[in-house]
């Protein structure tokens, strides 16, 4: 279906693309299912119309358009949240097309996104956290791998990293102080505290990891020596949550989590937590932490000057 989209349509595309790159410093997960989605979209509408679809009818697309490539997707069977994803692509790419082309983009930027219930992250508790960091090295029967895995759920868990930016560690980042500098989505760059315990499983991982670390390799590999695929600590969280008798919501994400909440639980601020967690809306460090009310009222009461 993609190979009917015109030439003009698909130089727009990626030269949005190549502008989100440079910059937006959008990653190449992002940049891929942005791609992915708009191409769809385009692909629909040439369908729909009967013929490729050049910059000019792209322009002139009607709220019925917009109307009938929702109930495609809908009918396909995308969730809803799937569909607010894919919209969300498609206007954003119409905004920057409109201001090149200079057209009025309405039809697609008032096409309303579909609600959806968002999922609030499940904290592991400190017990369970603690629990599930020493019970992954038991998941492997190789001394170092265990070691590895310790070390990642560590910094998950110790310094609230994305299992992205701990995996995209390279040797130039060693040794280990105490502060670390993280790339983050976006590009955004961030300072994160790192405790003892985590420099010292890291350090336990490299005196046993048989493969050597030079600046511009990973720090954390797989069994053959490449780069150490996310799915294999997805896996390993797995089964020891299974073996702890942990929820499904038990996952490499759920430590970051925890590292917020357990924070704002002991009286971090939420800014500080914010900066942290390399978060560029306080909106998604709060949704990220869970914090219950009576707790809240807690440290409200204990805090507040005139509480007393």
């Amino acid at each position: 279906m993609t190979l009917a989209i015109s030439p003009q349509a698909r130089d727009a595309l990626e030269g949005w693309l190549a502008s989100a790159r440079a910059l937006k410093g959008s990653a190449e997960n992002t940049l891929t299912a942005y791609r992915t989605d708009v191409l769809d979209f385009i692909a629909f509408m040439t369908m729909h119309h009967g013929g490729a679809q050049g910059l000019g009818p792209l322009s002139r697309l009607s709220v019925t358009d917009m109307r009938a490539w929702m109930a495609h997707l809908r009918g396909g069977g995308a969730s809803s949240r799937s569909m607010a994803r894919k919209l969300s692509a498609v206007k954003t790419f119409y905004r920057w097309l409109a201001a090149r082309e200079g057209f009025e983009p309405t039809a697609v930027l008032t096409t309303r996104s579909p609600k959806f219930q968002k999922k609030l992250p499940r904290p592991l508790t400190e017990d369970a956290a603690r629990a599930m960091i020493d019970t992954v090295a038991l998941q492997s029967q190789t001394d170092w791998i265990g070691l590895r895995d310790t070390a990642v759920i560590t910094l998950l868990y110790g310094c609230g990293l994305r299992i992205s930016e701990a995996l995209g560690m390279r040797g130039r980042d060693l040794p280990l102080t105490e502060t670390m500098r993280i790339i983050g989505k976006g590009g955004k760059e961030r300072v994160v505290p790192v405790l003892p315990v985590a420099r010292t499983a890291v350090s336990r991982y490299l005196a046993a990891c048989p493969w050597p670390v030079e600046a511009d390799t990973p720090i954390f590999r797989g069994a053959r020596g490449g780069a150490l695929n996310p799915r294999l600590i997805q896996k390993v969280t797995e089964q020891a949550r299974m073996q702890l008798g942990l929820p499904a919501t038990a996952t490499p994400h759920a430590m970051r989590h925890s590292f917020a909440t357990h924070l704002l639980e002991a009286g971090g601020d939420l800014r500080a937590i914010q900066e942290l967690l390399g978060h560029a809306s306080l909106s998604t460090t709060q949704a990220y932490t869970s914090v219950d009310t009576l707790h809240l009222m807690k440290v409200y009461a204990a805090t507040h000057p005139k509480a007393g």
